[in-house]
């Protein structure tokens, strides 16, 4: 797998002339160039149904006289960049109007994507109708008559379907359409029926060629899913309302299951589709410099004009990232994550709602912004190279994951738990032995913590927690590390206090956070309540808890809390890389985040826990050398001035 992809789209309306029109062999080669780019993903076929070369599996776009495709294989091969093909799955506009009834419905009979078709857009196809086969032709044809390096299907993943080809074939089987459980088996059944149709298509004609099934998301706690591809492409564009804190957490789950994987972000200023927008070139600079840092290959989504004339702005802007990222791709392959911590994300649990997703990116912002080393792991995880694991708010205990991580603690691990994690799967009892007993679900929201230590920037106070809490009590075994303050009462009708809540009624409710055998629990969901607040008493108490519970951090910086650090192992050269980065997205418009300016940081200064003697300590790509001071088994060294991005060489 290549370093520098571009992934160039190409959804082109039926209703525009011209395709391919200014298409140059010498300009398309021109531009990859310039870009450094080593790999492209270009177009057999698009949302809008039409396909970009001679076919008799589809149609050819109507206003397109050669075979497109084809030359950009010819032209890209020819200066050693790669080819993966592109094919739309789950929408095909062209042929959702001559079949309407293979697409998916909701319980109602409601449209997937576009509501209706008088509405502009595209109209998903369910894999359980005549489509699937339609589909697969497609792909065998491109596989068959193209040097393609990889096959990309696009939009498709489990979906929830109520066409009547569905309906039907749940009432054949005896079942009910009504039974969710039923219905949900049924449409994983599909998806997994497709994964392998589309495998033996390409594998029948060329084993081994990649392929990667893109939903926009790649799901934690699903690695049956994962492998169905040969490799994943994480998408998310930061300004196209992924946000910078999305990749890191996709990110640091990917890397765990051993597969190669590249982070897709974007050159438009917000999502695809996006002609005429542009990033800044310091923002592309960082998100391909964060992919580098996480242990990923980079993926960078442009869209070609409807005339075939590639952009040269956009391939100097990707050339100024690219350019850097290949003078790095050196001490960037076959890399594995040294971490402290692993979170165990409350979206691989499998507890439903919206409350997961805030667990999992509250907690991500918590150790990014702790410069923690951490992974994002499921219950399948060897927990073993580990010191913490973290059960982020919603993490309820069955017999398995309890008999996991009793075996985990027993080896000198230690649990941070907060709001129902922990507990039983009905709440009755703790699994693990944080010195706690429960009692019930707090009845008052917002409720307050008095902790029994003091933060590092505030002197100590009650602080307000919004999120949901539990009441619980000590148990012989607990040490309380901070009171419960309950307040005077609940806003209501008749009983509310100022604009918004009630304050403290200074009482010990019990306590609010306890230490025990097992580890460190919180009474609180608090990892929800800071994705949603960003309160810094919530940060500072969880730092708190972290290094309490870490007997030895492998590294420390006093990197600034907006800045990124991983640390990378690369056995074969006998040698660690710590990544630092940092930026400050800013919001612009209605909830971009924008990146623009790189500030100069100096004064940084890291300490690295090491398992041998270090030889050499180095900047990379600079090949420069810088002092370091080593004892006790653990190096310390300051970076010279660097801005966005700097690597650093530890070399046994």
């Amino acid at each position: 797998m290549r370093f520098r992809q571009v992934h160039l789209d190409f959804h082109t309306s039926e209703a525009i002339e011209g395709i391919g029109s200014r298409f140059s062999k010498q300009q398309f080669q021109e531009m990859l160039q310039l870009g450094h780019v080593d790999s492209i993903t270009v177009f057999s076929k698009c949302h809008h149904g039409w396909a970009y070369h001679p076919t008799t599996a589809n149609e050819m776009h109507p206003h397109l006289s050669f075979d497109l495709l084809g030359a950009q294989i010819e032209a890209a091969h020819e200066i050693g960049v790669k080819t993966p093909v592109y094919l739309s799955a789950g929408l095909d506009e062209k042929l959702a109007r001559q079949h309407p009834e293979w697409l998916i419905r909701d319980p109602h009979e409601k449209l997937s994507w576009s509501p209706d078709f008088m509405t502009p857009g595209y109209h998903q196809f369910c894999m359980n109708t005549p489509y699937l086969d339609i589909l697969a032709a497609q792909v065998r044809e491109v596989v068959t008559h193209y040097d393609a390096d990889g096959i990309f299907l696009d939009i498709i993943g489990v979906r929830e379907c109520y066409c009547q080809s569905c309906v039907a074939e749940i009432r054949k089987r005896g079942s009910d359409p009504r039974n969710l459980e039923e219905m949900r088996r049924f449409w994983e059944e599909t998806y997994l029926r497709y994964a392998k149709v589309m495998d033996d298509a390409v594998h029948a004609v060329k084993p081994g060629l990649p392929i990667f099934h893109n939903g926009g998301h790649v799901k934690r706690g699903r690695r049956d899913l994962a492998k169905l591809n040969t490799h994943l492409e994480l998408e998310s564009l930061p300004t196209g309302g992924w946000g910078y804190d999305h990749f890191p957490l996709s990110a640091r789950y990917a890397q765990g299951l051993g597969m190669n994987f590249l982070g897709m972000t974007g050159k438009f200023h917000t999502s695809w589709g996006e002609f005429g927008g542009y990033k800044h070139p310091n923002a592309l600079k960082y998100e391909t410099a964060l992919s580098l840092a996480n242990g990923a290959r980079i993926s960078i989504g442009d869209q070609l004009h409807p005339t075939g004339l590639m952009d040269p702005a956009t391939y100097a802007l990707i050339g100024e990232a690219y350019r850097e990222v290949e003078a790095k791709e050196e001490w960037c392959r076959d890399v594995t994550s040294v971490a402290d911590v692993a979170l165990l994300s409350a979206e691989a649990s499998g507890v439903p709602g919206d409350s997961v997703q805030d667990a999992d990116s509250g907690a991500v912002r918590i150790l990014l912004e702790g410069n923690y080393l951490f992974d994002v792991v499921d219950t399948e995880t060897d927990l073993t190279s580990y010191q913490v694991v973290i059960l982020p708010d919603v993490i309820t205990l069955d017999e398995p994951l309890k008999t996991k991580l009793e075996a985990f603690v027993s080896k000198g691990g230690k649990i941070l738990a907060t709001g129902r994690s922990g507990l039983s799967s009905d709440g009755t009892r703790f699994e693990l032995d944080f010195g706690v007993k429960p009692l019930k679900a707090s009845a008052f929201k917002p409720s307050y913590f008095r902790p029994d230590f003091e933060l590092p920037s505030l002197s100590n106070a009650s602080f307000v927690i919004y999120a949901d809490g539990q009441d619980i009590e000590l148990d012989t075994n607990g040490h309380k590390l901070g009171s419960r303050e309950n307040s005077y009462f609940n806003r209501d009708l008749f009983t509310f206090c100022s604009h918004q809540h009630t304050p403290s009624n200074l009482q010990d409710a019990g306590p609010g956070m306890v230490e025990g055998p097992s580890g460190i629990y919180a009474a609180w969901n608090l990892f929800e309540d800071y994705a949603l607040k960003g309160s810094l008493p919530v940060k500072e108490i969880l730092h708190y808890a972290l290094d309490r519970l870490l007997q030895r951090k492998t590294m420390s910086s006093n990197l600034p809390a907006q800045g990124v650090t991983t640390l990378q192992a690369q056995q074969a050269s006998n040698r660690w890389i710590h990544h630092l980065l940092y930026a400050s997205p800013v919001r612009r418009g209605q909830n971009v985040e924008v990146i623009e300016d790189l500030p100069i940081l100096s004064g940084i200064e890291s300490t690295i826990a090491v398992p041998a003697p270090v030889r050499e300590v180095y900047l990379a790509p600079q090949r420069t050398a810088i002092p370091f001071r080593q004892e006790k088994g653990s190096i310390t060294y300051t970076l010279p001035s660097w801005s966005c991005h700097q690597m650093v060489v530890l070399q046994f």
